[in-house]
Protein backbone atom coordinates (compact mmCIF):
# COMPACT_ATOMS: atom_id res chain seq x y z
CA UNK A 1 0.00 0.00 0.00
CA UNK A 2 1.18 3.52 -0.69
CA UNK A 3 0.73 6.60 1.13
CA UNK A 4 -2.07 9.10 -0.15
CA UNK A 5 -4.06 5.89 -2.45
CA UNK A 6 -7.31 5.09 -1.54
CA UNK A 7 -7.98 0.98 -0.80
CA UNK A 8 -11.04 -0.91 0.57
CA UNK A 9 -10.87 -3.72 3.18
CA UNK A 10 -12.68 -6.04 5.98
CA UNK A 11 -12.38 -4.95 9.81
CA UNK A 12 -11.29 -8.12 10.96
CA UNK A 13 -10.73 -7.40 14.53
CA UNK A 14 -10.05 -3.77 16.91
CA UNK A 15 -7.56 -3.56 19.23
CA UNK A 16 -7.90 -1.02 22.32
CA UNK A 17 -9.63 1.41 22.09
CA UNK A 18 -10.70 1.94 19.00
CA UNK A 19 -8.01 0.75 16.18
CA UNK A 20 -9.72 -1.50 13.40
CA UNK A 21 -7.07 -4.44 11.77
CA UNK A 22 -7.99 -3.82 8.15
CA UNK A 23 -7.29 -6.55 5.85
CA UNK A 24 -6.89 -5.94 2.17
CA UNK A 25 -6.28 -7.97 -0.45
CA UNK A 26 -4.22 -6.47 -3.15
CA UNK A 27 -4.41 -7.03 -6.87
CA UNK A 28 -1.75 -6.53 -9.60
CA UNK A 29 2.11 -6.89 -9.56
CA UNK A 30 1.73 -6.15 -5.30
CA UNK A 31 -1.37 -9.31 -5.25
CA UNK A 32 -1.95 -10.71 -1.81
CA UNK A 33 -2.85 -9.93 1.63
CA UNK A 34 -1.75 -6.78 3.13
CA UNK A 35 -3.17 -5.26 7.20
CA UNK A 36 -3.79 -1.33 8.15
CA UNK A 37 -5.15 0.14 10.88
CA UNK A 38 -7.75 2.52 10.61
CA UNK A 39 -9.72 3.55 13.75
CA UNK A 40 -13.14 3.89 14.42
CA UNK A 41 -14.50 1.06 12.64
CA UNK A 42 -16.21 -2.38 13.43
CA UNK A 43 -15.37 -5.78 13.03
CA UNK A 44 -16.84 -7.01 10.08
CA UNK A 45 -17.02 -3.99 8.08
CA UNK A 46 -16.40 -3.30 4.78
CA UNK A 47 -14.97 0.24 4.27
CA UNK A 48 -12.80 2.17 2.31
CA UNK A 49 -9.64 4.44 3.17
CA UNK A 50 -7.21 6.16 2.85
CA UNK A 51 -3.14 5.84 3.76
CA UNK A 52 -2.28 8.96 5.94
CA UNK A 53 0.98 6.96 7.52
CA UNK A 54 3.38 4.42 6.25
CA UNK A 55 6.47 2.64 8.06
CA UNK A 56 8.09 -0.51 7.53
CA UNK A 57 5.80 -2.31 9.95
CA UNK A 58 2.89 -0.72 10.30
CA UNK A 59 0.19 1.36 7.83
CA UNK A 60 -2.41 3.50 9.28
CA UNK A 61 -5.49 5.19 7.45
CA UNK A 62 -7.93 7.12 8.07
CA UNK A 63 -12.10 6.22 7.48
CA UNK A 64 -13.61 7.47 4.26
CA UNK A 65 -16.20 5.76 3.68
CA UNK A 66 -18.46 2.17 5.64
CA UNK A 67 -19.09 0.37 2.32
CA UNK A 68 -20.93 -2.41 4.09
CA UNK A 69 -22.24 -2.91 7.84
CA UNK A 70 -21.31 -5.45 9.94
CA UNK A 71 -23.64 -8.07 10.64
CA UNK A 72 -23.49 -7.27 14.48
CA UNK A 73 -24.88 -3.87 13.56
CA UNK A 74 -28.25 -3.94 14.75
CA UNK A 75 -29.72 -1.10 16.35
CA UNK A 76 -30.25 2.69 15.48
CA UNK A 77 -27.73 5.12 16.80
CA UNK A 78 -28.61 8.74 17.51
CA UNK A 79 -28.40 11.32 14.61
CA UNK A 80 -24.81 12.79 15.09
CA UNK A 81 -23.01 8.96 15.60
CA UNK A 82 -20.05 9.36 12.87
CA UNK A 83 -19.81 12.84 12.87
CA UNK A 84 -19.39 13.76 17.12
CA UNK A 85 -16.35 12.07 18.42
CA UNK A 86 -18.23 10.31 21.46
CA UNK A 87 -19.30 6.99 20.37
CA UNK A 88 -17.84 4.10 18.41
CA UNK A 89 -19.87 1.35 18.73
CA UNK A 90 -23.87 2.68 18.86
CA UNK A 91 -24.83 0.96 16.12
CA UNK A 92 -23.67 -2.44 17.57
CA UNK A 93 -25.86 -4.71 19.61
CA UNK A 94 -25.21 -4.51 22.76
CA UNK A 95 -24.04 -7.85 23.81
CA UNK A 96 -21.90 -7.74 21.23
CA UNK A 97 -20.10 -4.27 22.36
CA UNK A 98 -19.41 -6.41 25.47
CA UNK A 99 -17.82 -9.27 23.83
CA UNK A 100 -15.70 -6.80 22.06
CA UNK A 101 -14.24 -4.67 25.10
CA UNK A 102 -13.87 -7.73 27.25
CA UNK A 103 -11.91 -9.35 24.57
CA UNK A 104 -9.62 -6.07 24.25
CA UNK A 105 -9.03 -6.35 27.99
CA UNK A 106 -8.29 -9.86 28.24
CA UNK A 107 -5.98 -9.72 25.06
CA UNK A 108 -4.01 -6.87 26.71
CA UNK A 109 -3.61 -8.90 30.02
CA UNK A 110 -2.92 -12.14 29.10
CA UNK A 111 0.36 -10.43 27.54
CA UNK A 112 1.67 -9.17 30.82
CA UNK A 113 0.28 -11.90 33.30
CA UNK A 114 2.66 -14.20 34.15
CA UNK A 115 0.61 -16.57 35.71
CA UNK A 116 -2.66 -18.08 35.46
CA UNK A 117 -5.31 -15.84 36.82
CA UNK A 118 -9.45 -16.05 36.62
CA UNK A 119 -10.83 -13.70 33.86
CA UNK A 120 -15.00 -13.13 34.94
CA UNK A 121 -15.49 -11.55 31.82
CA UNK A 122 -17.64 -8.45 31.68
CA UNK A 123 -20.65 -6.81 33.55
CA UNK A 124 -22.83 -4.80 31.20
CA UNK A 125 -24.34 -1.46 32.45
CA UNK A 126 -27.80 -1.58 33.86
CA UNK A 127 -28.33 1.37 31.87
CA UNK A 128 -27.61 1.34 27.64
CA UNK A 129 -28.82 4.59 27.04
CA UNK A 130 -29.11 8.38 28.61
CA UNK A 131 -26.92 6.51 31.52
CA UNK A 132 -24.38 9.56 32.28
CA UNK A 133 -24.71 11.99 35.15
CA UNK A 134 -22.18 14.28 33.95
CA UNK A 135 -21.17 15.66 30.70
CA UNK A 136 -18.59 18.93 29.61
CA UNK A 137 -19.61 20.40 26.23
CA UNK A 138 -17.58 22.47 24.40
CA UNK A 139 -18.46 26.31 22.19
CA UNK A 140 -17.14 26.48 19.08
CA UNK A 141 -18.17 25.89 15.76
CA UNK A 142 -18.41 23.12 13.10
CA UNK A 143 -16.38 24.77 10.34
CA UNK A 144 -14.02 27.43 10.53
CA UNK A 145 -15.64 31.03 11.02
CA UNK A 146 -18.90 29.24 10.66
CA UNK A 147 -21.73 29.70 13.24
CA UNK A 148 -21.82 29.28 16.62
CA UNK A 149 -22.11 25.39 17.73
CA UNK A 150 -22.40 23.72 21.16
CA UNK A 151 -21.81 20.12 21.88
CA UNK A 152 -18.82 17.79 21.05
CA UNK A 153 -15.76 16.97 18.92
CA UNK A 154 -16.14 15.95 15.65
CA UNK A 155 -14.27 12.90 15.12
CA UNK A 156 -10.55 12.84 14.16
CA UNK A 157 -10.69 16.69 14.96
CA UNK A 158 -9.15 19.08 17.32
CA UNK A 159 -11.15 21.96 16.93
CA UNK A 160 -14.40 21.36 15.20
CA UNK A 161 -17.82 20.98 17.42
CA UNK A 162 -20.70 19.21 16.61
CA UNK A 163 -24.31 20.29 18.37
CA UNK A 164 -25.44 17.16 19.96
CA UNK A 165 -29.23 18.40 20.55
CA UNK A 166 -30.29 14.88 20.52
CA UNK A 167 -27.15 13.03 22.27
CA UNK A 168 -28.41 9.57 23.58
CA UNK A 169 -25.86 8.95 26.45
CA UNK A 170 -27.73 11.45 27.95
CA UNK A 171 -31.57 12.14 28.94
CA UNK A 172 -33.98 14.39 28.00
CA UNK A 173 -33.47 17.04 30.75
CA UNK A 174 -29.49 17.21 29.14
CA UNK A 175 -30.74 17.73 25.49
CA UNK A 176 -33.48 20.58 26.98
CA UNK A 177 -30.60 22.37 28.62
CA UNK A 178 -28.01 22.44 26.05
CA UNK A 179 -30.58 23.23 23.54
CA UNK A 180 -31.68 26.60 26.31
CA UNK A 181 -28.22 27.68 26.08
CA UNK A 182 -27.44 27.35 23.04
CA UNK A 183 -30.16 29.52 21.33
CA UNK A 184 -29.76 31.80 24.02
CA UNK A 185 -26.19 32.59 22.74
CA UNK A 186 -26.71 31.51 19.58
CA UNK A 187 -29.81 34.83 19.09
CA UNK A 188 -27.18 37.21 21.40
CA UNK A 189 -24.76 36.63 19.04
CA UNK A 190 -21.84 35.97 21.75
CA UNK A 191 -18.77 34.60 20.18
CA UNK A 192 -16.63 31.99 21.57
CA UNK A 193 -13.39 31.66 22.54
CA UNK A 194 -11.29 30.27 19.61
CA UNK A 195 -8.60 27.75 20.90
CA UNK A 196 -5.96 29.21 18.43
CA UNK A 197 -6.48 33.20 18.88
CA UNK A 198 -7.72 32.65 22.34
CA UNK A 199 -9.55 35.84 21.89
CA UNK A 200 -13.41 34.88 22.77
CA UNK A 201 -15.69 34.36 25.57
CA UNK A 202 -17.80 31.31 25.72
CA UNK A 203 -15.40 28.18 26.94
CA UNK A 204 -17.53 25.16 28.07
CA UNK A 205 -21.20 24.18 29.44
CA UNK A 206 -20.71 21.51 32.20
CA UNK A 207 -24.32 19.65 33.11
CA UNK A 208 -24.38 17.09 36.24
CA UNK A 209 -27.56 15.48 36.79
CA UNK A 210 -27.78 13.02 39.80
CA UNK A 211 -29.74 9.40 38.68
CA UNK A 212 -31.53 8.97 41.94
CA UNK A 213 -32.06 11.95 43.21
CA UNK A 214 -33.09 13.93 39.96
CA UNK A 215 -30.98 17.03 40.62
CA UNK A 216 -29.27 19.39 38.79
CA UNK A 217 -26.15 21.46 38.43
CA UNK A 218 -25.17 23.69 35.52
CA UNK A 219 -22.34 25.52 34.92
CA UNK A 220 -20.99 27.53 32.38
CA UNK A 221 -17.40 28.22 31.55
CA UNK A 222 -16.07 31.54 29.98
CA UNK A 223 -13.53 34.25 29.80
CA UNK A 224 -13.30 37.03 31.60
CA UNK A 225 -12.79 39.17 28.39
CA UNK A 226 -16.98 40.38 28.74
CA UNK A 227 -19.23 41.25 31.53
CA UNK A 228 -22.71 39.62 30.92
CA UNK A 229 -25.62 39.42 32.66
CA UNK A 230 -26.71 36.20 32.68
CA UNK A 231 -30.13 36.36 35.18
CA UNK A 232 -32.08 36.42 31.84
CA UNK A 233 -30.56 33.29 30.81
CA UNK A 234 -31.09 31.70 34.36
CA UNK A 235 -34.79 32.89 33.96
CA UNK A 236 -34.93 30.61 31.14
CA UNK A 237 -32.96 27.72 32.62
CA UNK A 238 -35.83 27.65 35.15
CA UNK A 239 -38.69 27.80 32.64
CA UNK A 240 -37.77 24.74 31.19
CA UNK A 241 -40.05 21.74 31.54
CA UNK A 242 -36.98 18.90 33.13
CA UNK A 243 -37.75 15.62 34.96
CA UNK A 244 -35.12 16.43 37.41
CA UNK A 245 -34.91 19.54 39.04
CA UNK A 246 -32.09 22.86 38.90
CA UNK A 247 -30.97 22.94 41.82
CA UNK A 248 -28.01 25.69 40.76
CA UNK A 249 -26.45 27.61 37.83
CA UNK A 250 -22.94 28.59 37.72
CA UNK A 251 -20.24 31.05 36.51
CA UNK A 252 -17.14 29.84 36.10
CA UNK A 253 -14.30 31.87 34.72
CA UNK A 254 -11.59 30.43 33.11
CA UNK A 255 -8.16 32.53 31.21
CA UNK A 256 -6.24 29.78 30.79
CA UNK A 257 -4.79 28.66 27.27
CA UNK A 258 -5.12 25.15 27.43
CA UNK A 259 -8.79 23.71 26.40
CA UNK A 260 -9.70 21.98 29.39
CA UNK A 261 -12.58 23.13 32.38
CA UNK A 262 -10.49 24.85 34.97
CA UNK A 263 -11.61 27.03 37.87
CA UNK A 264 -10.37 30.31 38.33
CA UNK A 265 -13.29 31.39 40.18
CA UNK A 266 -17.17 30.41 40.24
CA UNK A 267 -19.87 32.39 40.87
CA UNK A 268 -23.63 31.47 41.92
CA UNK A 269 -25.64 32.82 39.36
CA UNK A 270 -28.95 31.19 41.48
CA UNK A 271 -29.22 28.32 43.96
CA UNK A 272 -26.25 26.39 44.93
CA UNK A 273 -22.67 24.56 43.83
CA UNK A 274 -23.45 21.49 44.33
CA UNK A 275 -25.81 18.41 44.01
CA UNK A 276 -26.71 14.92 45.88
CA UNK A 277 -26.75 11.62 44.65
CA UNK A 278 -27.24 7.96 46.23
CA UNK A 279 -25.05 4.97 45.61
CA UNK A 280 -25.60 1.19 47.46
CA UNK A 281 -27.34 3.21 50.17
CA UNK A 282 -24.93 6.47 50.63
CA UNK A 283 -25.57 10.22 50.33
CA UNK A 284 -22.65 12.10 47.92
CA UNK A 285 -22.67 15.96 47.93
CA UNK A 286 -21.11 16.10 44.88
CA UNK A 287 -19.39 20.05 43.65
CA UNK A 288 -18.81 21.27 40.02
CA UNK A 289 -14.94 19.60 39.72
CA UNK A 290 -14.91 16.55 42.00
CA UNK A 291 -14.60 13.63 40.41
CA UNK A 292 -17.43 11.16 40.33
CA UNK A 293 -17.87 7.93 38.53
CA UNK A 294 -19.95 9.41 35.29
CA UNK A 295 -22.88 6.28 35.20
CA UNK A 296 -24.28 6.09 38.68
CA UNK A 297 -25.92 2.62 37.98
CA UNK A 298 -22.93 1.23 36.25
CA UNK A 299 -20.99 2.46 39.50
CA UNK A 300 -22.86 0.54 41.78
CA UNK A 301 -21.84 -2.49 39.81
CA UNK A 302 -18.16 -1.59 40.13
CA UNK A 303 -18.68 -1.10 43.47
CA UNK A 304 -20.43 -4.09 44.32
CA UNK A 305 -17.39 -5.84 42.24
CA UNK A 306 -14.96 -3.90 44.44
CA UNK A 307 -16.14 -4.86 47.81
CA UNK A 308 -15.87 -8.14 46.59
CA UNK A 309 -12.47 -7.83 45.68
CA UNK A 310 -11.72 -6.68 48.96
CA UNK A 311 -12.95 -9.50 50.96
CA UNK A 312 -12.88 -9.42 54.77
CA UNK A 313 -12.14 -6.00 56.72
CA UNK A 314 -13.34 -5.86 59.95
CA UNK A 315 -10.38 -4.72 62.67
CA UNK A 316 -8.09 -3.59 59.35
CA UNK A 317 -6.56 -0.61 58.01
CA UNK A 318 -7.66 0.39 54.15
CA UNK A 319 -5.96 3.13 52.09
CA UNK A 320 -7.84 3.98 49.23
CA UNK A 321 -5.67 6.05 46.82
CA UNK A 322 -7.29 8.37 44.26
CA UNK A 323 -10.39 8.64 46.27
CA UNK A 324 -12.25 11.35 44.41
CA UNK A 325 -15.17 12.25 46.47
CA UNK A 326 -14.80 9.21 49.42
CA UNK A 327 -17.12 6.70 47.68
CA UNK A 328 -14.84 3.44 47.68
CA UNK A 329 -13.81 4.39 51.48
CA UNK A 330 -17.50 5.18 52.39
CA UNK A 331 -18.26 1.71 50.96
CA UNK A 332 -15.38 0.08 52.76
CA UNK A 333 -15.56 2.29 56.28
CA UNK A 334 -18.90 0.12 57.88
CA UNK A 335 -16.70 -2.91 58.02
CA UNK A 336 -13.34 -1.76 58.21
CA UNK A 337 -11.54 -0.37 61.49
CA UNK A 338 -10.30 2.35 59.67
CA UNK A 339 -10.25 4.27 55.93
CA UNK A 340 -7.82 6.35 54.57
CA UNK A 341 -8.56 8.36 51.46
CA UNK A 342 -6.12 10.35 49.13
CA UNK A 343 -6.91 12.48 46.44
CA UNK A 344 -5.11 15.48 44.65
CA UNK A 345 -8.34 17.48 43.85
CA UNK A 346 -9.19 19.36 47.05
CA UNK A 347 -12.74 20.41 46.57
CA UNK A 348 -13.28 16.05 46.30
CA UNK A 349 -11.38 15.99 49.79
CA UNK A 350 -13.99 18.52 50.92
CA UNK A 351 -16.78 16.73 49.38
CA UNK A 352 -15.47 13.45 51.18
CA UNK A 353 -15.53 14.85 54.55
CA UNK A 354 -18.84 16.38 54.60
CA UNK A 355 -20.32 12.63 53.15
CA UNK A 356 -18.65 11.04 55.22
CA UNK A 357 -20.41 13.08 58.16
CA UNK A 358 -23.74 13.04 56.39
CA UNK A 359 -23.37 9.03 56.20
CA UNK A 360 -22.74 9.19 60.04
CA UNK A 361 -18.90 7.86 59.46
CA UNK A 362 -16.37 8.29 61.52
CA UNK A 363 -13.79 6.47 60.53
CA UNK A 364 -12.71 7.86 57.24
CA UNK A 365 -10.11 10.04 57.21
CA UNK A 366 -9.37 12.12 53.90
CA UNK A 367 -6.16 14.03 53.03
CA UNK A 368 -5.70 16.62 49.76
CA UNK A 369 -2.84 15.87 47.83
CA UNK A 370 -0.30 14.41 45.43
CA UNK A 371 -0.51 10.53 46.21
CA UNK A 372 3.47 10.75 45.37
CA UNK A 373 3.93 13.65 47.42
CA UNK A 374 1.59 12.68 50.84
CA UNK A 375 1.58 8.89 51.03
CA UNK A 376 5.14 8.96 53.02
CA UNK A 377 3.76 11.68 55.98
CA UNK A 378 0.65 9.02 56.73
CA UNK A 379 1.32 7.74 60.05
CA UNK A 380 -1.20 4.70 59.57
CA UNK A 381 -0.13 1.27 57.72
CA UNK A 382 -2.79 -0.10 55.67
CA UNK A 383 -3.56 -3.65 55.74
CA UNK A 384 -5.18 -3.55 52.13
CA UNK A 385 -5.04 -0.96 49.28
CA UNK A 386 -7.63 0.15 46.86
CA UNK A 387 -6.17 1.78 44.70
CA UNK A 388 -8.20 4.20 41.96
CA UNK A 389 -6.27 5.77 39.47
CA UNK A 390 -6.63 8.82 36.56
CA UNK A 391 -6.34 7.19 33.18
CA UNK A 392 -2.12 7.53 33.14
CA UNK A 393 -2.02 5.41 35.76
CA UNK A 394 0.54 5.43 38.87
CA UNK A 395 3.63 7.55 38.77
CA UNK A 396 6.30 4.93 38.92
CA UNK A 397 7.68 6.43 42.31
CA UNK A 398 4.15 6.21 43.97
CA UNK A 399 4.00 2.33 42.77
CA UNK A 400 7.32 1.49 44.54
CA UNK A 401 5.72 3.69 47.72
CA UNK A 402 2.76 1.73 47.49
CA UNK A 403 4.28 -2.23 47.32
CA UNK A 404 6.79 -1.26 49.72
CA UNK A 405 3.95 -1.53 52.18
CA UNK A 406 3.73 -4.86 51.27
CA UNK A 407 0.24 -5.36 52.00
CA UNK A 408 -1.53 -8.50 51.06
CA UNK A 409 -4.38 -7.40 48.91
CA UNK A 410 -4.21 -4.81 46.19
CA UNK A 411 -7.68 -4.13 44.73
CA UNK A 412 -6.86 -1.93 41.66
CA UNK A 413 -9.63 -0.25 39.25
CA UNK A 414 -8.31 0.90 36.10
CA UNK A 415 -10.90 3.57 33.44
CA UNK A 416 -7.70 2.46 30.80
CA UNK A 417 -6.08 -1.28 30.43
CA UNK A 418 -3.22 -0.21 29.06
CA UNK A 419 -1.98 1.38 31.93
CA UNK A 420 -2.99 -1.47 34.18
CA UNK A 421 -1.20 -3.42 32.08
CA UNK A 422 1.82 -1.89 32.13
CA UNK A 423 1.34 -1.60 35.94
CA UNK A 424 0.48 -4.78 36.45
CA UNK A 425 4.30 -5.61 35.30
CA UNK A 426 5.62 -4.03 37.88
CA UNK A 427 3.70 -5.59 40.81
CA UNK A 428 4.15 -8.76 39.55
CA UNK A 429 8.10 -8.43 39.21
CA UNK A 430 7.74 -6.98 43.07
CA UNK A 431 5.82 -10.39 44.11
CA UNK A 432 2.26 -9.74 43.94
CA UNK A 433 0.26 -12.36 41.92
CA UNK A 434 -2.83 -11.36 39.67
CA UNK A 435 -5.52 -13.77 40.85
CA UNK A 436 -8.68 -12.44 38.73
CA UNK A 437 -9.89 -9.72 36.47
CA UNK A 438 -12.77 -8.45 35.77
CA UNK A 439 -14.19 -5.56 33.43
CA UNK A 440 -17.50 -3.42 33.78
CA UNK A 441 -18.99 -1.41 31.29
CA UNK A 442 -19.38 1.76 32.28
CA UNK A 443 -19.80 3.84 29.09
CA UNK A 444 -22.35 2.11 26.58
CA UNK A 445 -21.96 3.09 22.79
CA UNK A 446 -18.34 3.95 23.31
CA UNK A 447 -15.02 2.18 23.19
CA UNK A 448 -14.48 2.83 27.10
CA UNK A 449 -14.84 0.26 29.68
CA UNK A 450 -13.67 0.15 33.65
CA UNK A 451 -11.47 -3.35 34.52
CA UNK A 452 -10.59 -4.55 38.01
CA UNK A 453 -7.69 -6.97 39.07
CA UNK A 454 -7.40 -8.19 42.77
CA UNK A 455 -3.22 -9.10 43.52
CA UNK A 456 -2.15 -10.78 46.86
CA UNK A 457 1.34 -11.16 48.03
CA UNK A 458 2.94 -13.98 47.06
CA UNK A 459 4.72 -15.36 50.08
Amino acid sequence: MKKGEVYSGIVDRVEFPNKGIVIVQEEGENAGTSRAVVKNTIPGQKISFVVNKKRKDKCEGRLIKVLEKSPTETTEACEHFGICGGCVYQTVAYEEQLKIKSDQVKKMLDEVITKDYEFEGIKGSPRIEGYRNKMEFSFGDELKDGPLALGMHKRNSTYDIVTVGSCLIVDEDYRKVLNCVFEYFKSANVPFCHKMTHIGYLRHLLVRKAVYTGEILIDLVTTTQMELDLNPLAKELQALELDGKIVGFLHTFNDSVADVVRNDKTDIVFGQDFFHEKLLGLSFKITPFSFFQTNSMGAEVLYETAREYVGTTADKVIFDLYSGTGTIAQMLAPVAKKVVGVEIVEEAVQSAKENAKLNGLSNCEFIAGDVLKVIGDITDKPDLIVLDPPRDGIHPKALDMIINYGVDRLVYISCKPTSLARDLVVLQEKGYKVVKVCCVDMFPGTAHCESLALLVKSR
